[in-house]
């Protein structure tokens, strides 16, 4: 008997303006492979490129979240000439422009190894249950954490609280990724989906999406520019916002004293 599983799958359905992506290989502790890798970009590129989708919730599916790269199968890839990221996808790690502008939310759980770290790094609300574990162990396999993780421990948790795990492969706790801000929440195990699922909903029906997407990309352009940066862009982000239906809705829907319907535009 065959698996048909397995080189693993992405799995995209849509809760109304929610998209939910599953990764999908829990009998290798849902470790990635060229083909889940692929198909995880272009999940995310079709999220952020679809009008009708607000809010992207990323977890897993089994025990665990992921064990990181399936490093036998990404090498022959390598071995191949073949790249493991689709050109024609945004970047998963959105590192590279174009960035990723809608919102993305990530339930963690169990095993959250190297790229599992970096997708949830790369993510903006991450939710972690209380029995994860976390490692970016690739210094042990001679190769070097190249999906955002040198770069986002170091600008949360300082140099060298990242500095001890990134040089050493330690794992870490849940507790430790709270407090090094890799993690927004931790909750019981079992919890983490729901929660998620909670805070991803209110984002994908009860905010404005234009305004959400102006609030993301002013806070990058603060990280990687500068308060200055961020403040020259208020006043056309401003000017924007206020000729668009979705301002003229939020003080209707405040005047009447309902709940607001936001289009997007």
């Amino acid at each position: 008997m065959t698996d048909d599983n397995a080189d693993g799958r992405i799995n995209v359905s849509s809760d109304g303006a929610l998209r939910l992506i599953e990764i999908d290989r829990p009998a290798k502790l849902n470790g990635f492979t060229p083909k889940m890798l692929s198909e995880y970009a272009y999940a995310i590129t079709d999220f952020d490129r679809d009008p009708e989708a607000r809010c992207a919730l990323i977890y897993a599916g089994g025990a665990n979240f992921t064990a990181g790269l399936d490093l036998p199968k990404i090498s022959e890839a390598w071995a191949r000439g073949e790249s493991i990221y689709p050109a024609d996808a945004l970047d998963v790690w959105n590192l590279r422009p174009p960035f990723r502008r809608k919102p993305m939310v990530v339930a963690v759980k169990g095993i959250c190894y190297t790229v599992g770290v970096e997708m949830m790094l790369s993510a903006d609300i991450v939710v972690a249950a209380d029995n994860c574990r976390f490692t970016q162990m690739e210094v042990k396999r001679g190769i070097m954490a190249a999906g955002g993780a040198t770069i986002r421990m170091v600008e949360r948790a300082g140099w060298g609280n990242a500095m001890r795990y990134l040089l050493t492969g330690d794992e870490w706790n849940a507790e430790t990724a709270l407090r090094f801000n890799f993690v927004q929440e931790v909750v019981p195990a079992g919890q983490e989906f729901e929660r998620a699922r909670e805070i991803a909903l209110k984002i994908a029906e009860t905010v404005a999406p234009l305004a959400v997407e102006a609030t993301i990309a002013n806070a990058r352009t603060a990280l990687e520019e500068g308060a200055a940066a961020a403040v020259a862009g208020f006043d056309e982000i401003r000017s924007r916002l206020r000729q668009s239906e979705d301002a003229k809705e939020g003080v209707d829907s405040f005047r009447e004293k309902r709940a607001p319907r936001f289009k997007g535009r």
